[in-house]
């Protein structure tokens, strides 16, 4: 089977776009010429749209097992095409946790039967994600475990981490890791900052980040693990990862679009869908994950999608889960607020979203190129509409940019040469 996209618009390695042509055949791209004739197949007219590698999300919250009513495998999934992501890592915090072999075979089989794009699994890095015995890494990786992290709480104990990281670097397997102090939290629900102070709330503090991620960077450089930081939030915490890459150290980080786009300061009253972890820092902050972004101190850029409830989302905000969704909105989101304002340019917001992850994991993916696998998302970048999470593919409806104006809407997503999601259908 073969399916033509003619007139698209790539990004060349100079940032420029190009107008091209891409042959699909047999699920691999077979070519990228300025002109190829018609074949026997279907034919997409790009009308000069931008078409790119499938964007890759390595910190994703699929809920399954055990939170379906958040939500499921498939409608996760259809969630991460319909915003252009063709490959997704699950976070393992799920009810109960991926700790087992047999827990990783059941999640392989679901993800085989329901999944609409490719996705890699986490396992966790300790039994129950307690902190305290060690998960058999060697058995969750023979069944596919992508990486190993105890994603929702940070591993509190500095030997039991630098267990993990040694026994990970024996094997060359990555840990990542959520970046908590659980003595430092104050049962705050926001930042200690600006917004917490106005309404005399206790606040998460950022040192609870920065402390745990200052220790875990040296038992990396002491173990010759690769470790990766989640969801990086503090101007203290970008400091650690840029001082730890020039000491050499083999460390890497992502931050998230929510953080990159509002601070403390923009949280307009004690509203749930503003509440995340780790929380919208300060302004400080903000621009410091902006730079580190621009410097190469930050890898790239993972949604940490993390759906909840309408009910449970309406508690009050002390009691309400912490996190939002952010699959369908990261890249207009990001194009509309970054790109368009000349702070990114698009080449850098497309690798942050492809190549930059995979190289990060040593992933054989990312780059739009003859002989990959037919990852492909189209995007009209002159489309602009505002966000409405009712509309929302995913079951969590849970965003504090309801309402907000976006361009640059995916239209169709492809994975292995399947249209997994078409604007329309």
């Amino acid at each position: 089977m073969s399916i033509l996209f003619k007139n698209a618009q790539l990004l060349t390695g100079e940032g420029e776009l190009t107008k091209r042509d891409i042959l699909v055949e047999n699920g691999i791209v077979k070519q990228i010429s300025e002109e190829i004739a018609d074949v026997s197949g279907d034919v997409i007219d790009c009308n000069g749209k931008l078409l790119s590698h499938g964007f890759i999300d390595l910190h994703v919250h699929l809920r399954e097992p055990g939170g379906e009513a958040k939500e499921t495998i498939a409608t996760g999934t259809l969630a991460a095409a319909k915003g252009g992501f063709t490959t997704v890592a699950s976070m393992p915090n799920t009810k109960p946790p991926i700790d087992t072999k047999e827990k990783m075979i059941n999640l392989q089989k679901r993800i085989k039967e329901t999944a609409k794009v490719r996705v890699l699994p986490y396992a966790a890095i300790t039994l129950g994600q307690s902190g305290s015995e060690l998960t058999d890494f060697d058995a969750l990786k023979a069944e596919g475990a992508f990486a190993f992290t105890d994603d929702g709480v940070g591993v509190q104990s500095a030997g039991m981490m630098f267990q993990a990281m040694k026994k990970a670097a024996k094997k060359g397997y990555s840990i990542v890791a959520h970046c908590e102090d659980n003595t430092l939290i104050n049962g705050g629900s926001f930042h200690d900052g600006v917004f917490a102070k106005n309404h005399g709330i206790s606040g998460i503090p950022s040192v609870c980040e920065s402390v745990q991620i200052a220790r875990d960077v040296l038992l990396a450089e002491a173990s010759g693990c690769h470790y990766h930081v989640c969801h990086i939030s503090s101007k203290e915490s970008v400091r650690a990862v840029r001082d730890a890459k020039k000491a050499g150290i083999r460390v890497t980080c992502e931050v998230t679009p929510h953080h990159l786009l509002l601070c403390d300061e923009d949280i307009p009253e004690l509203n749930p869908n503003f509440k995340m972890n780790p929380p919208l820092r300060g302004r400080e902050d903000k621009k410091a994950l902006i730079e580190g972004l621009l410097d190469g101190t930050i890898d790239f850029i993972a949604t940490d999608h993390a759906p909840h409830t309408m009910e449970e989302k309406s508690l009050e905000v002390d009691k309400a889960p912490f996190g939002i969704v952010g699959l369908e909105t990261a890249f207009p989101l990001l194009y509309t607020y970054f790109v368009e304002r000349g702070i990114f340019t698009l080449k850098q917001l497309v690798d942050w979203l492809t190549v930059k992850p995979a190289r990060a994991f040593n992933l054989d993916m990312g780059e739009l190129k003859e002989g990959i696998s037919a990852d492909l998302t189209l995007i009209d970048l002159q489309e602009e509409k505002r966000i409405d999470a009712s509309t929302f593919a995913s079951k969590g409806k849970n965003t504090p940019f309801n309402g907000w104006l976006a361009k640059g809407w995916p239209v169709l997503t492809m994975v292995d040469g399947k249209i997994v999601w078409k604007r329309g259908e």
